[in-house]
């Protein structure tokens, strides 16, 4: 059976900066259950009940869609080397993008990626962790680079673009942030 806590402890906050892969999940209201894996070094805990993490242009936008009309959301981290653990955080999200008054404030806390395109802030009201003893182990051999090299080659112009197309609606047809600022550039 896992335990429950109201908030970070410090082992908690070792065992995540010692992972380098979580899981975010998010649903809205209808439509599919969202769960994407987030690698490289992205994730920052802001307090021992507010995270954050740098979310990088991907095919899909549908964690900060669903943020529009549910702030659900919960992060998972696990073993896969050493002693056997799973910790997740339940809590609530929201979308943060460039060029809003609070970015600047949250930027400062991560490196920047080549193809960054919002943070994702959560309070966390629950922290529950289990035992994990069914995970497999995995050895870690490094970040893939895929990512930023697409990212770098593509280059700004084309990303905002990218954005637009793939990243303004969700697989359910919910408007993300990042749709919802092109509509207004528009006067939509």
């Amino acid at each position: 059976m896992g335990t429950s806590y109201d908030s970070l402890l410090p082992e908690h906050e070792s065992f995540i900066h010692a992972q380098h892969m979580f899981f975010v999940g998010s649903a809205a209201t209808k439509g599919h259950v969202n769960i994407s894996p987030k690698g490289h070094d992205v994730f920052r805990i802001l307090s021992p009940n507010k995270v954050a993490y740098l979310d990088l242009t991907g095919s899909g936008n549908e964690t900060s869609a669903h943020l529009m009309e549910t702030n659900r959301m919960t992060y998972m981290f696990m073993a896969l080397q050493g002693k056997p653990l799973i910790l997740r955080l339940y809590g609530d999200g929201r979308v943060v993008l460039p060029g809003s008054e609070e970015w600047s404030e949250l930027a400062v806390h991560f490196n920047l990626y080549p193809g960054y395109r919002q943070i994702i802030v959560s309070e966390i009201h629950s922290v529950k962790t289990s035992c994990g003893f069914s995970v497999p182990l995995y050895s870690y051999e490094g970040d893939r680079e895929v990512l930023m090299n697409w990212a770098i080659n593509k280059g700004d112009e084309k990303l905002v673009a990218y954005r637009k197309e793939k990243n303004s609606v969700s697989m359910d047809g919910i408007l993300t942030p990042i749709g919802e600022a092109f509509n207004q550039e528009l006067g939509k």
